[in-house]
C-alpha cells in the first residue's frame, strides 16, 4: 500500500507541475500564420496591366507613378481623405503605393474584383477594356 501511495503522490505532483507549466489556451499553435491576403491576385493583375510589375514606371502624359499608375489627383484625394502628405515621388516606394491602392480597394471589399479594378481605372465604358485586360493576369 506504501508503494501505490507514492505512485499516487507522484502523478499528483507530476499533474500539478505540468498544469502550472501549461499554455492559457487550450490550443497549442504549430507555424506562425502569414495572414489571409484577399487582394493579392488583384495586385498582380493590376500591376501586370499598368507597368508589367515595374515599381519606378512613369508616364508623363497622365504624370502616372509607380507600380500603380497613380495620377496626382488620386494621390491629393487619399492624402485629403487619410491626412497623409504624401508625394508623388513617394509613389515609386512600393509599399506607399500599394497602401493607397488598398485604401481603394477596401472601400468595395475583397469579394468584388471587377468593381475594384474598374473603379481603380477611372470611370466609363473603357474600365471594361481595362477590367478585361486584368481579368488574364488573375
Amino acid at each position: 500500500m506504501n508503494k501505490l501511495k507514492k505512485i499516487i503522490l507522484s502523478f499528483t505532483v507530476l499533474l500539478f507541475t505540468a498544469r502550472a507549466f501549461a499554455p492559457d489556451s487550450k490550443s497549442v499553435p504549430l507555424f506562425s500564420s502569414s495572414g489571409i491576403d484577399p487582394y493579392k491576385n488583384l495586385i498582380y493583375a493590376i500591376g501586370m496591366v499598368e507597368t508589367r510589375l515595374d515599381t519606378l514606371s512613369f508616364n508623363p502624359v497622365e504624370q502616372a507613378v509607380g507600380y500603380f499608375q497613380i495620377r496626382p489627383i488620386r494621390l491629393k484625394d487619399y492624402n485629403i481623405r487619410t491626412g497623409s502628405n504624401y508625394t508623388m515621388k513617394d509613389l515609386f516606394n512600393y509599399e506607399i503605393s500599394e497602401k493607397i491602392f488598398l485604401y481603394y480597394a477596401t472601400k468595395v471589399g475583397p469579394n468584388d474584383f471587377e468593381k475594384i479594378a474598374r473603379n481603380w481605372n477611372g470611370s466609363g465604358p473603357k474600365t471594361i477594356y481595362y477590367w478585361n485586360r486584368v481579368k488574364k493576369f488573375l
